[in-house]
């Protein structure tokens, strides 16, 4: 290591991965919008917030879990465009208040980190 690979660092910080507690806040910031699958789940986060990664492992496991909770609810999409259909997910009607405030927190994690 160098001196000035220090600095190379914090000009240019690598990624960083969500946790599954974020990713779960995440999910929910993203699906109150509308419906969206895992791949586009996976974009939409490199796309708006470029500084963060979301690995399969986590996002499934947090989307598993989601699941499991009835937090939301998943259905198969033939996609335009697309070979295979997709697992969409969308929020359940009777997460809604729950999924604002999990939504929230994601929104408030990102302010603290970009302020």
């Amino acid at each position: 290591m160098k001196l000035e690979d220090i600095y190379q660092f914090f000009e240019n910080p690598p990624p960083t991965y969500l946790c599954q507690e974020l990713a779960v806040c995440y999910i929910m910031y993203i699906l109150l919008r509308g419906e969206s699958y895992g791949t586009e789940l996976i974009q939409q986060l490199e796309t708006e917030y470029p500084t963060y990664r979301l690995s399969d492992t986590v996002l499934y496991s947090a989307i598993k879990f989601l699941e499991d909770q009835r937090a939301i609810t998943g259905y198969w999409k033939k996609l335009e465009g697309r070979g295979r259909p997709r697992r969409m997910y969308l929020v359940s009607p009777e997460w809604e208040v729950q999924a604002q405030d999990l939504a929230q927190l994601w929104d408030e994690y990102i302010n603290r980190r970009t302020n």
